[in-house]
């Protein structure tokens, strides 16, 4: 792995490291001369005022153990975490777009398809050209990761320094991966023209995200690549066997993207970090992905991790069974028991549902359940509820996505309140087979002058519950279908989900 040649006058090698370290923040400048400028498509002209009134913010992000995964049925990660904030104090919701291109996810702010990217994104001035920098909400070092010597365990730590390069000025002549268009190989092309040899850098296009190349030095099919410490650093939690301790650069800006015509956006997403930085939530944000290592580590191997490409649940063969049943994707019937149990199948309701499915007692009586904290049996039953809900909805309504949204309704809050607000729909001239509209009147069944209605027969009823519960359930499965869907997604693909009100 390491070169052969060493540097042994120590005045020319201190030179070159005050040179090496005295530029890093001249790199993109030199990086920018050598290379013509991708040209740019022209930017769409969409604020914060449109995003407002679409009510959403779509955020393109990469799938990583900081940026955003599913760990046993709940989405999480650093930049999703913080997002979720963001657009709360912005009052829209969240939607996410999954792509580890990063090309493509510039070219996706200025075609509209997103508005910030939610990168760990290093500011450059080549960037700078290209996107509006948020203010910045860390600060990290460009450090190499290589591999240790399989016999590490037994090796002394100065064997062990021996073995891997500690100084920068030894990477010429090795080869170094990087994604393509990353601030990690403009610092490498800096760093070759600093230390007067060339340094082989391979940049990949694609779907190519640093933790993919990480997992290829642990694999040992590749010797070197280039990380943001703290990144770095978590994945050799995971993996002892990475080094991760030898410096490429000073300390950079880590910040989000945004189109350069944005201005309002910019500010208000500006003003936003902050605040949240003065706020002890945003370390504690911080830690959870990047200083608390040992859970961090559980996550990333657990075989209930979309990092690790595993299960969503311990039940996922009884959920398989049970959807087959149903005719549904299994993935939506696991967004249906995490909302209602998160997969804890010992868990009792204050109202007195129990077990996965969250099953009431007249429920426990009609399919004659022995032991409603049985995973098999409540699963079995909750089934058969749900196609009785989409069966009682057959003559309504035809489209089976639609009746799923109904039965949806229905399971949280009983086929009556639905009906109630399907008859408010009818009387004043809406669709009342659109779950959209349904849903507003459900909203409306909690004020007098609507349960109160000649209309309505099961009065009052907290709309909201049903509203969201609904809402939830499928954007989770769409998430879900992101990350564990069977189905093949081209290379360069992306796909948008919404993150709202799931936590």
């Amino acid at each position: 792995m390491k070169s052969t040649k060493r540097k042994f006058i120590s005045l020319t090698a201190s030179v070159l490291l005050v040179a090496l370290f005295w530029s890093c923040n001249n790199s993109s400048d030199q990086s920018t001369a050598q290379n013509t400028p991708k040209k740019e498509s022209k930017a769409i002209k969409f604020d914060l005022d449109k995003i407002k009134e679409r009510g959403s913010l779509i955020a393109v992000v990469d799938n990583s153990t900081t940026g955003y995964f599913i760990y046993r049925g709940r989405p999480m990660g650093y930049e999703y975490e913080l997002l979720s904030r963001l657009t709360k104090s912005l009052g829209v919701d969240l939607k996410v777009v999954l792509t580890a291109n990063i090309e493509q996810a510039f070219e996706m702010l200025n075609s509209g398809e997103a508005d910030i990217m939610a990168y760990h994104l290093t500011i450059t001035k080549e960037r700078s050209r290209r996107v509006a920098f948020s203010e910045p909400h860390n600060t990290v070092r460009q450090v190499l990761v290589q591999r240790k010597p399989d016999n590490w365990r037994q090796l002394k730590i100065h064997q062990i320094d021996a073995s891997l390069i500690r100084n920068p000025i030894d990477l010429g002549g090795e080869k170094v991966y990087t994604r393509k268009g990353s601030s990690f190989a403009s610092r490498l092309k800096n760093l070759s023209d600093e230390i007067g040899e060339d340094i082989d850098v391979v940049e990949l296009e694609g779907d190519v995200d640093t933790e993919n190349l990480i997992r290829q030095v642990v694999n040992g099919e590749i010797d070197y690549t280039i990380a943001d410490e703290d990144v770095a650093m978590i994945n050799a939690t995971y993996s002892p066997i990475l080094d991760v301790a030898t410096d490429i650069s000073f300390p950079q800006q880590i910040a989000w993207g945004m189109r350069k015509n944005a201005p309002n956006l910019k500010k208000a997403v500006d003003t936003w970090i902050t605040q949240m930085k003065r706020k002890p939530d945003f370390y504690v944000i911080y830690n959870k992905y990047f200083k608390s290592s040992k859970t961090q580590r559980i996550r990333a191997k657990s075989d209930y991790s979309s990092i690790s490409q595993g299960r969503i649940s311990p039940y996922d063969d009884l959920i398989m069974e049970g959807a087959e049943e149903l005719g549904i994707d299994w993935l939506l019937l696991a967004s249906i028991i995490f909302q209602e149990s998160k997969f804890d199948p010992k868990v009792e309701s204050w109202a007195g549902a129990k077990g996965l499915m969250q099953l009431t007692n007249n429920v426990i009586d009609e399919y004659s359940v022995d032991d409603v904290y049985n995973p098999e049996q409540n699963i079995w039953a909750g089934v058969k509820h749900l196609q009785w809900l989409l069966n009682y909805w057959e003559d309504d309504l035809e489209n089976i996505e639609d009746r799923m949204k109904f039965t949806l309704g229905a399971y949280n809050v009983g086929q009556g309140h639905v009906r109630d607000a399907m008859r408010l729909a009818e009387k004043y001239n809406k669709d009342a087979k659109d779950w959209s509209v349904v849903a507003e009147y459900l909203l409306l069944k909690s004020k007098p002058e609507y349960y109160n209605d000649p209309v309505v027969e099961f009065g009052y009823c907290r709309g909201s519950e049903p509203v969201n519960y609904v809402k939830q359930i499928m954007n989770r499965y769409e998430q879900y279908k992101l990350f564990f869907s069977n189905d093949e997604v081209e290379a360069d693909s992306t796909k948008i989900v919404e993150a709202s009100l799931i936590h």
